[in-house]
C-alpha cells in the first residue's frame, strides 16, 4: 500500500551518514534562500516524510539526489526532520486549560467511541443510545468548537472518545486529551515519533489507561486521567516496521497490527529488495509483555535473484496489516485484512483475510482474494530495477474486515478493497466466498480505501479512484508538479449485506471551479448511524447521507479557516484516512490531509446541533 511511513528510521541504519553535509552539498543553495515558488527549509519540514521522499526518488527532486544510496535519503531526511511540521507543539501541549482533575470514567454505561471501528466487529456504526443524534437531527449539525493540532499538514488519525474525554493523536506525534463538550486541554503528551493512528482506552489496575503505537512502531500506554507514561515498549524487530493501525484491546490482552515503509524502498535499484513481514502482536495490557507474534507470511525471505545492477533480492515479503484486528468473540479468534507483496515470489497471504486464535496467535485459517499481488514502488520508476516479475496492481486492503450477522445463524465478513470489489465471505467455513460486487475502478490510491460501515442490513463503501496528474511549472521544485483530477473519483455505495446487491450509489459532484488540491475522492473511513451514513472527501466536505436512499441530509465544507480553542486560526483541508465518530449527540471529524496533492490541513472538529 502506497500510503507509508518514512519518519522511522533506525540509528544504526543511519549512524554513518551525515545528513546535515549532505543537505549542504544538495540542498542548501536554493533552500536556504528560496526565489520564487522554492519552498523554504521550513516549508518542507512541514512536508510529510513519504512527500520529501517521493520528491527525491521518483519525482521533482530526483536529479538532485542522483547517486545517493537509501541509508543517505533516509540520512537527508532525518536532518530535516520531516514530522509533518515543526516540533514545536501548540499552546496546549504545554498549558492546562480544562478545570478539574481530568479524571477518566470507565463506566459502562459512559458515551464512548471505542478504538478505531467503535465495537470490536469493526463495524463503525453507532447506535441510537449511543449516538444521542436521530437521523431528523443531523440537517442541524453546526460547529460547536475547533481545535488546533499544531504546525501539522495532515491531520490524520481519527478521535477516540471516552466519557467526557477526546483523546485525538498528530502525526507530530502528539496526543491530547481534550474535554468533549469544550474542547479544552486536560493535557498533552510528546511521544518519539509521528502517531498515524488513533488510541484505545482500557484500564490497567483498575486505572483508565490510553493504548497506541507511534510511527516508530513504540507501543505506550498512559494514564488516561494524567498523561503520565504507564509503560512503553517496542515489539517488532524489522526497521521498517509502522503501525497505521489503531490497536484493539479485549479482556486484558491489546493486539497490534503492522505495516512497513519498505515498498518505497524499492523504488531504490541499489536497496536489496525484501524482507519486512506484516504481523500482529499480543501484548498485555498491564505490563507490555510481548505474549506472541503472528506474521502473515511464516518463513522469513530467502535469496531469490540479483537485480541488474547486482543487488541481491529477497521474497516473499510484504503482507503487511493496514488496519485494526476485528475480534470473533464467539470463535475466539481476530481477523486482519492484508496487503500485497513487495517482492517475489507472491504468497498466498497477501490481499487475504486471516484468521488467528487470540490465545496464541496460531493461524486457523486464511482467505487469499487477490492473487500474485506482489509490486513495490520501483514498478513506477525506470528502469523497473526491484519490479516484481507477477507486477501486482497494489490491491491491497486498507481496512479491517466487519463481522456481521445474517440471520438464521449465520455470519459474514464483510470488507472493501483498492481494487474496487467488495467481498462477503463466511467467517464459519473457512472464508467461504458468500458474494462479491464491484463498485469502483480500483487501484493503487483507487476502489475503497480506509473503512466501510454496515448498521446490520447493509455496507457502506465510499470510493476513492481519486485522479492524478502531472504538468511542467517551471516555477515549480525541479519544473513539475502533480495535480489531483477535480472531476475524477468519488461516490458512496449501499449494498445489501446478504446478496451484495447494490441498493444504491452515490456520485460525489465535481470539486467547485476554481478550487486548487481538489478531488471529489472518498478515501476516509466511513461512519453510520440510524438513518444517516458520514463520508468525507478530498475536496474538503464532510457529507451526511441518508442511508435509504443515498441523498445528501448535510454537507459542511471544512477547507477554509477556524477560529480554535486553543490558540491561533487552524485550517481545514482535505478528508482522508481517519473518518468522523459520533458521541452524545456531538459528530468529530479531524480535516486536513496534504499527501497525495490534497489540501493540507491541521484541525479537529466538533459539531452538535445548532452549535450547543
Amino acid at each position: 500500500m502506497r500510503y507509508v511511513c518514512l519518519l522511522v528510521l533506525m540509528a544504526s541504519f543511519l549512524s554513518a551518514e551525515d545528513g546535515s553535509a549532505i543537505y549542504k552539498e544538495r540542498c542548501a543553495s536554493c533552500h536556504d534562500a528560496p526565489e520564487g515558488r522554492v519552498p523554504s527549509l521550513i516549508a518542507i519540514k512541514a512536508m510529510s516524510g513519504e512527500a520529501i521522499y517521493l520528491a527525491l526518488t521518483s519525482g521533482s527532486m530526483k536529479s538532485r539526489a542522483e547517486g545517493l544510496t537509501t541509508a543517505q535519503i533516509f540520512a537527508l531526511l532525518t536532518y530535516i526532520a520531516p514530522t509533518g511540521g515543526t516540533q514545536t507543539p501548540p499552546p496546549s501541549a504545554t498549558v492546562r486549560t480544562c478545570k478539574g482533575d481530568g479524571a477518566v470514567s470507565l463506566a459502562a454505561d459512559s458515551p464512548n467511541w471505542k478504538g478505531w471501528g467503535a465495537s470490536l466487529t469493526n463495524s463503525r456504526f453507532q447506535a441510537a443510545s449511543v449516538a444521542g443524534l436521530t437521523a431528523t437531527d443531523v440537517s442541524k449539525l453546526k460547529l460547536k468548537w475547533a481545535f488546533n493540532l499544531g504546525a501539522v499538514t495532515m491531520a490524520r488519525a481519527q478521535p477516540v472518545i471516552s466519557g467526557n474525554r477526546v483523546f485525538v493523536t498528530t502525526v507530530t506525534g502528539m496526543v491530547y486529551s481534550l474535554d468533549r463538550e469544550t474542547g479544552c486541554t486536560y493535557w498533552g503528551f510528546k511521544a518519539g515519533a509521528g502517531i498515524r493512528a488513533g488510541v484505545i482506552v482500557g484500564e490497567i489496575n483498575g486505572a483508565s489507561a490510553i493504548f497506541f503505537s507511534d510511527g516508530g512502531a513504540n507501543f505506550f500506554a498512559l494514564n488516561a486521567s494524567s498523561g503520565e507514561l504507564i509503560w512503553k515498549v517496542h515489539p517488532v524487530d524489522h526497521f521498517a516496521t509502522v503501525a497505521t493501525a489503531t490497536p484493539t484491546l479485549y479482556k486484558g490482552v491489546l493486539y497490534q497490527s503492522y505495516a512497513s515503509f519498505e515498498e518505497a524502498l524499492g523504488a531504490d535499484p541499489n536497496y536489496q529488495c525484501c524482507t519486512f513481514r506484516g504481523s500482529v502482536v499480543a501484548l498485555d495490557a498491564a505490563t507490555g509483555k510481548k505474549l506472541w507474534q503472528t506474521f502473515t507470511i511464516p518463513e522469513p525471505a530467502k535469496p531469490t535473484r540479483k537485480n541488474a545492477v547486482g543487488k541481491q533480492l529477497y521474497g516473499p515479503s510484504g503482507a503487511g496489516i493496514w488496519a485494526t484486528p476485528t475480534i470473533d468473540e464467539a470463535l475466539g479468534v481476530l481477523y486482519v485484512a492484508t496487503g500485497d507483496n513487495y517482492s517475489d515470489p507472491p504468497s498466498n497471504s497477501s490481499d487475504a483475510i486471516l484468521a488467528m486464535e487470540l490465545r496464541t496467535g496460531n493461524l486457523v485459517w486464511s482467505k487469499q482474494l487477490t492473487q500474485n499481488d506482489a509490486y513495490n514502488s520501483g514498478c513506477e520508476i525506470p528502469p523497473k530495477t526491484n519490479c516484481p516479475e507477477s507486477k501486482g496492481q497494489d490491491s491491497d486492503f486498507g481496512q479491517p474486515p466487519i463481522l456481521v450477522t445474517l440471520g438464521e445463524g449465520r455470519r459474514a465478513l464483510v470488507i472493501g478493497q483498492k481494487s474496487g470489489m467488495v467481498h462477503s465471505i463466511d467467517p464459519d467455513q473457512m472464508g467461504k466466498i458468500l458474494w462479491q460486487t464491484k463498485v469502483g475502478v480500483g487501484g493503487m490510491l483507487g476502489g475503497s480505501q480506509w473503512g466501510s460501515a454496515s448498521d446490520g442490513q447493509k455496507i457502506y463503501v465510499a470510493s476513492s479512484d481519486v485522479g492524478m496528474g502531472g504538468v511542467a511549472d517551471p516555477k515549480a521544485p525541479g519544473g513539475f508538479r502533480l495535480f489531483l483530477d477535480p472531476k475524477k473519483g468519488g461516490g458512496l455505495h449501499a449494498l445489501d449485506l446478504a446478496t451484495g446487491k447494490i441498493a444504491w450509489s452515490v456520485n460525489t459532484t465535481a470539486c467547485a471551479d476554481g478550487r486548487s488540491d481538489c478531488s471529489p475522492a472518498q478515501s476516509a473511513a466511513v461512519t453510520a448511524i440510524a438513518g444517516v451514513v458520514f463520508s468525507g472527501s478530498v475536496d474538503g466536505h464532510l457529507r451526511g447521507y441518508s442511508s435509504s436512499n443515498g441523498a445528501v441530509v448535510w454537507d459542511i465544507d471544512t477547507a477554509r479557516d477556524f477560529k480554535t480553542v486553543n490558540g491561533s486560526a487552524a485550517r481545514g483541508g482535505s478528508m482522508d484516512a481517519g473518518g468522523p465518530v459520533v458521541v452524545n449527540g456531538m459528530v468529530f471529524v479531524g480535516s486536513g490531509y496534504g499527501q497525495w496533492g490534497g489540501m493540507p490541513g491541521n484541525v479537529l472538529l466538533a459539531f452538535s446541533v445548532d452549535g450547543k
